[in-house]
This record gives C-alpha cells, structure tokens and sequence, in this order.
C-alpha cells in the first residue's frame, strides 16, 4: 500500500482544480478535450501531464479555435457522445463564438470552455504575470457566448470543478441539446483541494425525454387518419436512427411521405417507400402537415401550405423558442422526444384501406418521378462544361460505402446524391457560420477511424475552415479524410441572393458582380501538400470518377488525407 493510498487518495482522487474538472469531463463520459492552449492552461497541462492513464479526457492540440469546436461538433454528429473544447481566455473565445452558434442552432451538446484572466496581481498562486493579462481582463467575458448557450458559469473554488462540470454536461445533454460555457479563472484551477472542502467528481444524469400528450396526439391521429394528402416535414434526426425508423414504419403503415427540405441530417435512405426528397414545394400540395423538430420547415414567402391545412408540431420543443422570430402557423404543438411521438402516432392513426391504397400509390408516382428528375439532371451535369454539381454529388455517393458519411458545406446537391441510410449527410447548420464541414469531418474521423469520411464544401467555405490548420490536424492526427472543393472561383451564395433580391438590377448586368469573386483562386492542392496530402485538380466531368476512386485508394492503403480541386459550373440553383 503506498502513502497515499493509506491516506485516502487514490489516483483518481482530484487534488486541484484543474484535476476536479478533468477527472469530472472523463467521468461524465467526455472522451476528447479539443484544445488551443494559451497562459491559462499551466494548471490544466500540469494536471494532464501527472494524470493517472485512463482518468481524464485524451487531449488534442488544435491550432485554431473554430477548427476544435467544429471538431466536437463532429464527433458528436457521429457518436452520439458530447466533447469538450477548451480555448484561450477572451480572445480564444472569441474565435469560438462562430462554432458556438453553429452547435447551438444545429442543437449539439458540448463543453465548450475558456480560460480567463487570473483574478488577482499578488499573494495567490496562479496571479498575473504578464501584460496580456491585464489586456484581456473582461468585465463580462461569458457575454461572447450567453445567448447561443444553454447554461454558463463561471469557476470560483477549486472543489467546484467536479460538480460544476456535472451540471454542464447534463444541462448539454437535456432535450433540446445543446452547447454549455465554463469560465476558468487561473487561480481555482490552480488552487489545492482541502480536506475540509472535497470534489465531487460523479456525474449527473440529464432529464428523461419528454412524453407526449395522449390527448394532442388524439387529436393529430384524427387530423392525419382523415387526410387524404398528409406530409411529415423533417430536416433532422438523432445521432441514433431511432427517428429515421419511426418515419419509415410511418411510411410504411400510413403512406405518409417525409421530406426534407433544407436538410441538415439526413433521415430516410434513399430507395425507402417514404422518401419524398428535399423539395420544400410539396407543402403546397398536403392537406395535413406534421412538422418534426424542424427549424425552417419552409419559407413563408415561397412555400406556405394553405391557410385552411392543419399544421402539427413536434419536438422537445415545438415552438422553437430560444428563435427570436418563427411565426409558422400551428394547429397543435406536441411536446415529446420526436422518434417517440411518431412511434406513439403511427399507433393511433386509423387509416382506411381504400386511402391507404391511394396513398402509397401516390407515394409511387414521386418516387418516379424523383428518380428520373435525378437522372435528368446528373446526365445534364455531366454534359456541362465546367461541369454541373449534381454531378459531382452523384459521383460522390457512388465511392460511399455503407459505412461512408459526407460533411457537406455549400458544396453538394441532396437530391443528387443516393443515400443508403440515415445520418450519412451532415449539412451546415442554418445558423451559417463558415468554415464548418473540413475540421467538423476531422472530429467525424477521429470518432470511427478506418471509416471513409467526406468532406465536400464551396472554395470559400475551404477558405474559412482555417485549411492550413485543418490539415496539420489531419497529419497529426492520422485523419485521412476526403477533401472535397467544389470551386467556382467565387461566393456563388452572395450572387444568388443578390439575383433573388435584384433580378434586372445593375449587379447582375455587372461583368463581375462586386464582392463576389474569388479570382486569382489560390492553388488549393498546393495547400494540401505542405501537410503531406494526396492533391490534384479536376477539370473534366470524365476525369472525376477516376480521380475519386485514386483518392479513396490513397485515402484506404497510404492513410494520407486526400484533396480534390474540382472545377464546377455556375448554378442559380444551388
């Protein structure tokens, strides 16, 4: 028995509070602490540096800040486990604050941490000794980030590290999820735990799933059993396909479609019966609408059903209210875990044969019809020079194995792509923050390696990601992902929005529409290589499927990241 075995301590026993705080991450289930280290960290590495194997959180040196909280956005995606990022006092914090904003609209539970400037000048270990310390001292640093968090707190004694931690994690992890802030002032981290005071480094559970309404969903049972068009609108599911199944079974009891438009998860595999595809219009056509846990289910302005069609609403919470403005029109709003209510919804709903018949009919005919409009459009795409992005996309889903998962940035077209199950297209978030898909599908690779990962994103979004920084990650780490840039030398999002406001304006008879090109665009493969990477250029429609399946040989045999520069066409589509 050593000393400090017979004086109560184990190694697991925190004896800081940086230990209390990183014993706590691990025992909450956290597995990664992505981490851009600034003066702060002393006491954090120092508690790394002595820990006992297996008792805290592996570290990982991101050299930028949006890169490691996109890195745990990833994972999670993919995992199903929240991360933690710790990131340097105010100014860290402030290169975070975008992937905060991602996380919190895209409902992503993570621990998303700072350090911040130590308290005091003199007497206290962990005081300051730097200039920097005193310029980015803060009145309220937690400001950056109080409105996209669930929950802040800022750390004041070392033996609230373990219990503060706790609390974080579960109120992540209640519907709806989402991100959480801990403010880590120097001298808590650094100072000793007495006896007097211990941590408590046990985790706390998040609240149960909420159940739905029996009578809400008596009454949406009777709305969906007498409609003769009914439509489920659903952009997302859960990190676990418990939802993607419920609208499958949905589909298949009911003949009631689901589509998803503007997609951010995908649900349905591609060839299910219930499949609708991503096409907003569909609203115009339902006599029912049943809207699950999505965001922007339609624009009002384009695509509103009718006044007189029900609309029912569900999800941990259907009315969004964390949205400042979300002003869709509800006949009811049923609170519940989505996969859940739709299970308890397609129990109650009483279809009767002759409309059930006429509904998997109609069901049918879409079906068709999607597919040979994806047809259509691929083979037009591959006849374009530059060629088209459906093209790209189509060729793309054709390397993805049933394993494969695409990060999609501004840079694929879903109805394009051939989906062989739920949560294989990870979409940016509608919050929009740049910079997403490259350091979201690294943190996506770190959690299944061996897996082929995508990462498919516009030259501007390849810009924003920080890729010298990204692919660093990606040597470092062993991550050999798939580079994707659909490069058409320009913000092709701005142009489009411009020729939605101004059709016959000055902008769109402009030869160059100002703030909106990329030219000269850098040599992206010249990038890639510095950190070692397979890289080339694609011109050609033909060349493409040949330089994919190259990359993918590179990506499985060599473990090296692989990047492809592909030249794409100008669409006012997409």
């Amino acid at each position: 028995m050593t000393q400090a075995t017979a004086q109560g301590i184990t190694p697991n026993t925190p004896k800081t509070g940086a230990e209390a705080l990183l014993i706590a991450l691990k025992n909450n289930g956290i597995e990664w602490l992505f981490a851009n280290a600034g003066t702060d960290f002393p006491p954090v590495i120092e508690a790394l540096a002595g820990a006992a194997p297996g008792t805290m959180p592996t570290p990982v040196t991101v050299p930028h800040e949006t890169a490691a909280v996109a890195m745990a956005h990833g994972h999670y995606l993919v995992s199903g486990h929240p991360q933690a990022v710790m990131v340097h006092v105010n100014v860290g914090l402030a290169n975070a604050v975008m992937g905060v904003i991602n996380a919190a609209s895209d409902n992503i539970p993570m621990v998303v941490m700072s350090g911040r400037t130590p308290l005091t000048e003199t007497g206290r270990a962990g005081r300051r000794m730097t200039p920097i310390q005193y310029g980015q001292e803060m009145f309220d640093q937690a400001a950056m980030v109080r409105e996209p968090v669930k929950f802040e707190y800022e750390m004041r004694y070392p033996e609230q590290g373990g219990v503060m931690v706790s609390r974080a994690v579960a109120a992540a992890m209640t519907a709806p999820r989402g991100p959480v802030y801990l403010s880590l002032p120097r001298e808590p981290l650094g100072a000793e735990i007495t006896p007097s005071a211990p941590a408590d480094v046990t985790p706390r559970p998040p609240a149960s799933p909420a159940a739905p309404d029996r009578q809400a969903l008596a009454e949406a049972a009777a709305i969906l059993s007498q409609a003769a068009n009914p439509l489920v609108i659903c952009q997302r599911g859960d990190t676990d396909g418990r939802l993607a199944a419920a609208l499958s079974a949905l589909g298949a009891q009911h003949g009631i479609g689901t589509v998803a438009p503007f997609v951010v998860r995908n649900l349905l595999a591609d060839d299910d019966p219930a499949n609708l595809g991503y096409a907003p219009t569909l609203t115009r056509e339902a006599d029912a609408v049943v809207v699950v846990d999505s965001p922007v289910p339609w624009i009002e302005a384009l695509h509103a059903p009718d006044p007189a069609v029900p609309i029912i609403h569900i999800g941990p919470d259907p009315a969004f209210s964390r949205m400042p403005m979300r002003s869709y029109r509800s006949t009811l709003a049923i609170t519940g875990d989505p996969a859940t209510t739709i299970t308890a919804l397609t129990q109650a709903i009483a279809t009767p044969l002759d409309v059930l018949a006429k509904r998997h009919a109609a069901l049918a005919k879409r079906t068709s019809f999607r597919a040979e409009a994806r047809q259509d459009q691929i083979a037009q795409a591959r006849r374009s020079d530059p060629m088209g992005a459906e093209w790209l996309s189509h060729c793309l889903s054709e390397v993805m194995d049933e394993d494969a998962v695409i990060f999609s940035e501004l840079g694929l077209v879903p109805a394009a792509l051939r989906l062989k199950g739920p949560n294989r297209l990870f979409s940016n978030p509608h919050s929009g923050g740049l910079g997403w898909a490259f350091p979201a599908a690294l943190g996506a690779q770190l959690a299944r390696p061996g897996k082929l990962t995508i990462a498919a994103m516009g030259d501007g979004s390849y810009i924003f990601a920080n890729p010298v920084a990204c692919h660093q990650i990606a040597e470092a780490l062993s991550l050999p992902v798939l580079i994707i840039i659909k490069n058409n030398a320009m913000w092709n999002a701005v142009r489009r929005s411009v020729a939605l406001a101004y059709p016959d304006g000055a902008a769109m008879r402009a030869n160059e529409m100002p703030l909106t090109a990329l030219n000269p665009v850098p040599d992206f493969t010249a990038i890639a290589r510095a950190s070692r990477a397979h890289s080339a250029h694609v011109a050609t429609a033909e060349a493409l499927p040949e330089a994919l399946a190259e990359a993918v040989r590179i990506i499985r045999e060599e473990g090296r990241a692989a990047l492809l520069d592909v030249r794409v066409a100008v669409s006012d589509a997409h």
